[in-house]
């Protein structure tokens, strides 16, 4: 069969056929009386052999070794070929992923796609004073689209630079919660607690509605978080979560302050009063448990907190009794 009728039936280009013959791949092995180059079955085998491991990713070099040694395995070669793979697969990825970034901005020339380009560069920068100017960079006249932001909020472990990547969020609206939500579910534990951190500082109706859905979360540390965001928001829902801090000594200052600012409200006093009242009387709550729900009492108005201590200030815990009573006094006072 000559080059030509090769070159129609099997696909590959006379050019490309006549350069495996110079790399010695595929040779002719046959001529015909006028000395052209003719091709056995065998030859156009080795023709199909070859184009169905170049298809795997395979350089001619490493198909000729594939085809010709016959010490050599597939085994590492196939390891090899997954590895570059993934790592071509996670390029081209990175790329889709900033020139969706770059076309969400909508740039009205080249050169606020260069401006934009540097941002994106510098978000991911070794130096974490570079990617703080980035994050903080978001006010200016070029932003620094939203899922850039989030991708980097979410990876980021330098305090600092997560802080302005916070606010430059909490700035850009509502954008990035869908991937902030995302990021809710995690499987890292850590991207899971930036999620909700990050959602806990912008500041509207939808991210406070993610919020109430993270007091469900499986993570507790998500749970703890969402509370004292939400309690800063005067969320009533998250009066349990806050209580169980207390009584667990996570961060229980700061949920107690929480329960005062939302007990400045009638109806949530009220709750947080029976609540704390509640966990009380409940046994398995041990004496510094206790004592840290006393004092939680004192920012709780109501005739509920009143009664509770004034029965706590007679408590056969001393300390229990003691806190007590000092907070009754306080309360008389004023």
């Amino acid at each position: 069969m000559l080059i030509g009728e090769v070159a129609r039936r099997s696909g590959v280009s006379a050019r490309m056929l006549r350069h495996y013959d110079s790399l010695g791949l595929v040779r002719p092995t046959g001529r015909t009386r006028a000395g052209y180059r003719e091709y056995s079955g065998e030859d156009i085998r080795r023709i199909l052999h070859i184009e169905s491991l170049r298809s795997l990713g395979l350089s001619l070099r490493e198909v000729g070794r594939a085809l010709d040694d016959p010490g050599f395995t597939p085994s590492g070669l196939v390891d090899d070929l997954i590895r570059r793979t993934r790592e071509r697969i996670a390029a081209e990825t990175e790329l889709l992923t900033r020139l969706r970034q770059i076309d969400a901005t909508e740039p009205a020339g080249w050169d606020g796609v260069l401006r934009i380009v540097a941002l994106l560069q510098a978000l991911g920068a070794e130096s974490a004073g570079k990617r703080q100017r980035a994050a903080l960079s978001s006010a200016e006249e070029v932003p620094v689209p939203v899922e850039a932001l989030v991708g980097a909020a979410l990876s980021e472990t330098d305090p600092n630079v997560a802080g302005a990547l916070r606010w430059a969020l909490a700035r850009s609206g509502d954008g990035g919660l869908a991937l902030l939500a995302e990021g809710l579910g995690s499987p890292a534990a850590e991207v899971r607690e930036r999620a909700v951190r990050s959602v806990a500082e912008i500041p509207s109706g939808a991210a406070t509605a993610l919020l109430r859905d993270a007091l469900t979360h499986p993570d507790l540390a998500v749970r703890r978080c969402a509370a004292l965001a939400l309690g800063a928001r005067g969320a009533a829902d998250a009066v349990p979560t806050l209580i169980d801090m207390i009584v667990e000594e996570t961060s229980d200052a700061d949920a107690a302050d929480a329960l005062g600012a939302l007990a400045t409200d009638p109806a949530s006093a009220e709750k947080i009063a029976t609540g704390l009242v509640d966990r009380l009387a409940h046994a398995a709550v041990g004496p510094s448990a206790r004592r840290r729900l006393t004092q939680a009492l004192a920012d709780v108005p109501g005739i509920t907190t009143s009664r509770a201590l004034a029965e706590l200030s007679q408590d056969e815990d001393r300390a229990v009794a003691l806190t007590a009573a000092y907070v009754l006094g306080l309360r008389d006072a004023r």
